[in-house]
């Protein structure tokens, strides 16, 4: 009697199968790095102009006639080509998310596609409100203070390098710290953690929120309060959202 069971899988067969997935994600990655190109392209004339608006929270707190300095040679060239990359990246980060989205998605259950959308269109935005958060209410908090404290005789003039990775990784933290809300709803939608234990672990929630804000700002009281206190809050509301979506059998 002849048997419906598909033929066992072979060695060439498995090897086929990671290689077509491999070849996929080439093409995923591309496409991610040509709109990431298209969009720096269209953007590179302005670079100068761009990296001006970048750099204006700080201007606006140098001693008048002060200026910003570049200490490398290839600086002023290099500096606003890299935050240009930056902001390409960011413009097109629904694209990237796209792709990234597209090569996982055979892979996920039905109510984790579901999913997707919301999660992905809700991060894109809380990373945009949690890197203006910090251009417009950190950066001028934070260099008036630094000008403010400035001993006498100091000149105040920092490097336009130094300035690009203080800007970066305060954009990186504060866009990532926005995520919590997100966080915090898939993982009680999925069914990993109940709002009830969410709310046991606040207090140790709370003290994280401080030693990630000590770990990650500049060494100053002002700096590491305008990150803590936003991430305390967002865990709040992500805990607050959660209890619409948590699963019928979870809630108390």
């Amino acid at each position: 009697m002849a048997s419906n069971l598909p033929p066992p899988e072979t060695d060439t067969d498995s090897l086929a199968g990671w290689m077509s997935h491999l070849i996929e994600l080439r093409t995923r990655i591309v496409r991610a790095a040509v709109a990431v190109l298209v969009v720096f392209l269209m953007l590179f004339y302005w670079r100068n102009q761009i990296f001006g608006f970048f750099s204006a929270p700080m201007l606006a707190n140098l001693p008048s006639g002060a200026r910003m300095i570049s200490t490398e040679v290839t600086s002023n060239f290099f500096v606003p080509i890299k935050f240009v990359l930056w902001v390409a990246f960011v413009i097109a980060l629904p694209v990237v998310l796209y792709q990234l989205w597209a090569f996982i998605a055979p892979g996920l259950y039905a109510r984790e596609k579901k999913l997707v959308v919301p999660v992905v269109t809700s991060s894109y935005v809380l990373f945009l409100i949690g890197t203006a958060f910090a251009y417009f209410l950190v950066f001028p908090t934070v260099f008036h203070f630094m000008a403010q404290i400035t001993p006498m005789g100091v000149e105040m003039a920092t490097d336009i390098d130094n300035y690009l990775s203080f800007g970066l990784t305060m954009f990186l933290a504060f866009g990532l710290a926005f995520e919590v809300p997100v966080v915090v709803v898939v993982l009680v939608k999925l069914g990993f953690v109940s709002v009830a234990q969410l709310k046991n672990i606040r207090p140790y929630m709370t003290v994280g929120a401080f030693a990630v804000s000590a770990l990650v700002t500049p060494p100053d009281a002002v700096s590491m309060l305008l990150l803590a206190i936003p991430l305390v809050l967002l865990y709040e509301i992500g805990i607050f959202v959660a209890r619409w979506v948590e699963p019928k059998s979870e809630v108390e």
